[in-house]
């Protein structure tokens, strides 16, 4: 009987293990295994990397091989041979052909163009990473505010339940009013309600975890209670905007973006100019069945410079020279429009992050005083000087209060990281101080 039960104890154990609350950092490394957007860029990134190697081929020689074979016959009618003979024979024939661009000024700007388009794909990725952190972070703190909502909810049930059961109490023996108890039972009805919705809550935001790490969310580790968060650095909002204005990833594929407008109004122009390769061919050919005299086999080999003068289009390269002049001016007014954004964002980030520190502080203030106000009302309720309604309130006070210093903390964390993303600086490292702030719950 001993040995089922040491099993049992082990297997209880393990369990105990594996029901380890999982941290951020974990939550991030499921989402950089599992999140389709996340991989969707690094696929993107990863095409972009042939872009330099299919830009310079248009640089590089060509050769290839032709062949043929043929079949022919022929009746022939001449002094020179036989009169009235005839013959058929097969001819067969290769040859190889080498070009060398020596001026093509269109694809030396693809070329160039091709260098701008693999550094923009992998701006875009280094823009997903960022995009990835947040979204995890913002995804994991919402199922935390949800919980904390949920629980507090529950708190309140509980406190409520009691409070409608002292009013019914005291309703009996004559000491209150019904009024108490239907002001309680009210209190109790809505918390019931809010409860209910709690919970649907609760599951959206497990499900758009789930969206980003692709399984089901464990128990996840808490906000340890009483934490102090850490102010931007530097503690100057001018600093982050410049940073943002030049170092933000969006702006930076905007900036690339217009210098490859640039380039295409180089290589449109091209359409104006002349073209010259260097050309070299070598062609082998082998007769059979030709008449008595005729040489059976040739081989011909020829090296020269081949070059090509547009003269008239029908006014096409002019148009799509119009074209890409007026894509470069789209191209500078996006990258004057990401630059404001990215300064936005930045300064909107930096003022969350400030203004959700004084709000965290002014609120743990107001826990306290709230929790006061609580025991204050309950003993009055006890003495005679308060009413079942005050309790109430002050409970409903002292909840709210606690949901509301939560959720703070979290959107202060959370407008950190997207200062940072907003100046380009995010990174993984970045998620290791805040992960030091939860525990196990």
């Amino acid at each position: 009987m001993q040995k089922p039960l040491i099993a049992a104890l082990l297997v209880s154990a393990f369990l105990t293990l594996d029901a380890q609350a999982a941290d951020l950092l974990q939550v991030y490394q499921q989402a950089l295994a599992n999140d389709a957007t996340y991989a969707s860029a690094r696929a993107s990134a990863q095409a972009g990397r042939e872009r330099i190697t299919q830009g310079r081929s248009g640089l590089l020689p060509t050769v290839g091989i032709t062949g043929d074979v043929t079949h022919s016959t022929s009746d022939q009618n001449s002094t020179q041979i036989v009169p009235g003979s005839s013959y058929s024979g097969t001819s067969k024939g290769i040859t190889v052909a080498l070009s060398q661009p020596l001026f093509r000024w269109d694809r030396w700007e693809t070329y160039q163009q091709s260098k701008l388009q693999q550094a923009i794909s992998e701006a875009q990725f280094a823009q997903a990473q960022q995009d990835l952190i947040t979204r995890v972070a913002q995804a994991y703190f919402d199922v935390l505010a949800a919980q904390d909502t949920l629980e507090s909810t529950r708190a309140q049930k509980v406190a409520t339940t009691e409070q409608l059961a002292s009013a019914k109490r005291n309703f009996e023996v004559g000491t209150q009013t019904i009024t108490d108890t239907h002001e309680a039972q009210a209190a109790y009805d809505l918390v019931v309600s809010q409860e209910i919705a709690a919970v649907n809550d609760l599951e959206n935001k497990k499900t758009a975890l789930q969206a980003i790490i692709g399984t089901p969310p464990a128990p996840l580790a808490t906000l340890r209670t009483g934490v102090t968060l850490a102010p931007p650095q530097p503690a100057n909002v001018d600093q982050w905007v410049s940073a943002a204005e030049n170092q933000n990833y969006a702006v930076t594929v905007a900036q690339l973006a217009l210098a490859s407008a640039q380039r295409d109004i180089s290589k449109n122009r091209a359409g104006h100019y002349p073209t010259v390769d260097l050309v070299a061919s070598s062609n082998h050919r082998d007769v059979g069945g030709q008449p008595v005299g005729t040489p059976n086999r040739t081989t011909t080999n020829q090296i020269g410079v081949q070059y090509s003068i547009p003269i008239f289009s029908g006014y096409a390269v002019t148009s799509r020279v119009r074209e890409a002049i007026a894509l470069e001016d789209k191209a500078r007014n996006d990258l004057e429009a990401n630059r404001r954004n990215a300064a936005l964002t930045a300064r909107q980030s930096y003022l969350g992050v400030s203004s959700g520190m004084a709000q965290v502080k002014a609120l743990e203030a107001a826990e306290v005083s709230s929790n006061s106000a609580l025991e204050s009302n309950k003993l009055g309720y006890q003495v005679g000087v308060r009413i079942n309604i005050d309790v109430l309130n002050a409970q409903r006070q002292l909840y709210q209060t606690r949901t509301d210093l939560a959720r703070a903390r979290y959107n202060t964390i959370v407008a950190g990281l997207r200062l940072k993303a907003a100046a380009g600086s995010l990174r993984e490292e970045d998620l290791q101080p805040i992960n030091a702030l939860l525990q196990q719950p």
